[in-house]
């Protein structure tokens, strides 16, 4: 999970109140024990209780009056201002005047005073919470992002009972790139989610400390992050491919091959898409091939002043072998058992969802890059039966057929991919509990109009069962031109697409 994911997931949700009291115009009795036996708190309860319940504003009105001046009276003249019970049902009063700093104030020092009305109180600020919150989200939805901060920020001075309002604030602050007050909320968020129902809440937030920072390359906090979450959720592959990643950028190869290790041990447990991600964190530390050229020229130099009849050819032969020595070793010491984990990570989901385009993609690469004859043309064919009438598709159908040194299959593809009309190009797939959606476009790779076609795709689920079928009309399309395209499936349990010609 990214910090950017958590805003797809997040923004839109708009919370609604508690049942009971939700609404402050509901009369409802304390949960908690409270001593009213002074006449002014007694006649306090009954005041706010007729305000509650009456139909008539004008007597209403009067109702809270009078609950305001006994409660008045009470904590100020009559001795009261040590009795939780009066400022709890000062509290209430403000719930029902929808006063939200008086209610603050009253609940805070009920609070105070009856520990045991945590929960009680804990409801009633929530009242006063969900239409704040509700403002940031609105804000946020609008692109208004200073007014959603603004209003979040005032939620979660009225209530820290649950954690989305602190996750919002840490994902729009990412979003700026504003690491620091991103982790600050965050970080707030993990005690606000203490009730076991916000665990996962609890748990993203946790990683997302990590990834902000990592993000914006502050490699000390980002480790910090990283060992922190693992304390809480050892074997967690994102967070050990994270750490692995800044350890291989920090030149720590032992470190980071160590922590690359464990990502495998823990793939049984892992989801696809984690291992998905660590497959690609591995890649993405592999370091470039050294620049050979400094070397090259310091070689050339060096051997025409240690032998001066040595030719400019021969000159250049010696000093290709030290560099292209360099290389090997690289691609040998270096390179190449990265490639192989990062290989064994995306077999790892592709057994959990197996055909997800990018990984089959991607794993093709790696096994042409490791020169694997055996493995490199199953996964390009399984990649070409999800992705058929895509160019890179066929690339690496016939790059595995040259592997095999099968000339005829290799130009074969390659005389498919120039002869192709309408290519298809997909941009996201964004599959979620109720089902999916695709998008992307189709290309016409031609000089001159092409002609209407279709196309059917499947939305497959991870057992690779076919759960949605939708057909997409092809228009004609102008030469050179384009035509996007988006799909809505609906199902659970959708996890990878493919296609074909209808």
């Amino acid at each position: 999970m990214t910090v950017k994911q958590a805003v797809v997931a997040l923004v839109g949700v708009v919370v609604s109140s508690v049942a009971g009291p939700a609404a402050a115009q509901q009369w409802t009795s304390a949960k908690c024990e409270l001593n009213t036996s002074h006449f002014l708190v007694q006649g306090a309860v009954q005041y706010l209780k007729n305000a509650s319940e009456t139909k008539f504003q004008d007597k209403r009105v009067g109702y809270l009056k009078d609950a305001s001046r006994v409660l008045t009276e009470a904590v100020t003249t009559k001795g009261q201002d040590k009795n939780p019970a009066a400022w709890y049902y000062f509290g209430r009063y403000y719930a029902l005047t929808n006063d939200m700093t008086g209610a603050d104030t009253a609940f805070t020092k009920a609070l105070a005073l009856a520990p045991q009305c945590k929960e009680d109180i804990a409801v009633w600020r929530r009242v006063f919470w969900v239409p704040v919150f509700n403002e940031g989200v609105k804000a946020w939805q609008a692109g208004n992002t200073d007014s959603a901060i603004a209003s979040f920020r005032r939620a979660n001075q009225i209530y820290q009972g649950e954690p989305t309002g602190f996750v919002y604030l840490g994902t729009l602050f990412a979003n700026a790139n504003q690491p620091d007050s991103s982790a600050k909320y965050f970080k707030l968020a993990v005690p606000a989610a203490s009730d076991p129902k916000f665990a996962k809440q609890k748990r993203d937030a946790l990683f997302n400390v990590a990834r902000v920072y990592h993000a914006a390359q502050r490699h000390d906090e980002a480790i910090a992050g990283y060992k922190q979450y693992l304390d809480s959720f050892p074997g967690d592959v994102q967070a050990l491919a994270g750490l692995a990643a800044i350890y291989s950028q920090q030149g720590k190869r032992n470190e980071a091959g160590a922590l690359y290790g464990q990502i495998l041990e823990h793939a049984d447990s892992a989801e696809a898409n984690d291992l998905f991600s660590a497959a690609q964190a591995i890649l993405n530390a592999i370091p470039n091939e050294p620049d050979t050229a400094p070397m090259g020229s310091a070689c050339r130099a060096a051997t025409r002043a240690r032998n001066k009849t040595l030719t400019v050819k021969q000159v250049a032969t010696r000093c290709a072998a030290v560099t292209d020595d360099t290389i090997k070793a690289f691609r040998t010491t270096l390179a190449a058992p990265r490639y192989r984990l990062a290989a064994r990570a995306y077999e790892a989901g592709l057994a959990k969802n197996p055909n997800l385009r990018e990984a089959l993609y991607n794993l093709g690469g790696i096994y042409y890059l490791l020169d694997d004859t055996a493995k490199a043309l199953p996964v390009a064919q399984r990649l070409y039966a999800v992705d058929p009438l895509n160019r890179t598709s066929l690339a690496k159908l016939a790059g595995a057929w040259q592997l095999r040194g099968k000339k005829d299959s290799t130009l074969l593809y390659l005389t498919i991919a120039d002869s192709m009309t309408v290519e298809v190009t997909i941009g996201t797939f964004s599959p979620d509990e109720q089902g999916a959606k695709l998008d992307g476009l189709f290309t016409n790779l031609k000089t001159k109009a092409s002609l209407p076609a279709g196309v059917t795709f499947e939305f497959l689920n991870a057992k690779g069962d076919v759960v949605a079928t939708q057909k997409q009309d092809v228009p004609a399309i102008d030469a050179s031109g384009s035509h996007a395209f988006e799909i809505k499936a609906a199902g659970a349990g959708i996890v990878a697409w493919r296609y074909r010609r209808s």
